[in-house]
């Protein structure tokens, strides 16, 4: 099974998964976050970083999701990627969860990665209110 490590701002990350587990009525295995604060130093984050992708990489590989392309949880999860084994998609979202969640089991990581960008990207919809 494809592992998941979220890394965001504060605690979005925790806020994501709670929502994921209110939609699937359980906590998903191999998922974690990792929240990050301004006080932060990016190196110990970077180190608490690998030992919670160690911790959930049960040899299928790991999908690191982030939040904002360029910002300092971003800019960590580049420094965690092995092309093939350990990718990363920025703009995490809750529809890219579920997708991602949904096909880990039955996908390779370049697959999830390709459903998680779908998934994020038609969870983005104008709503049109009618009277």
């Amino acid at each position: 099974m494809i592992g998941i490590l979220i890394i965001t701002h504060g605690t979005l990350g925790e806020s994501l998964i709670q929502c994921v587990c209110h939609v699937i009525n359980k906590r998903p295995s191999y998922v974690t976050q990792l929240g990050v604060a301004e006080q932060d130093d990016p190196r110990e984050v970077l180190t608490e970083a690998r030992r919670l992708l160690n911790g959930i990489d049960s040899g299928d590989g790991v999908l690191v999701l982030t939040d904002i392309y360029g910002a300092t949880p971003a800019n960590i999860a580049m420094k965690l990627l092995e092309p093939g084994h350990v990718e990363g998609v920025a703009g995490i979202n809750v529809p890219m969860l579920l997708r991602v969640l949904t096909y880990r089991e039955k996908s390779d990581i370049q697959t999830l990665v390709t459903k998680a960008i779908s998934g994020g990207c038609d969870g983005v919809l104008h709503i049109k209110g009618g009277i």
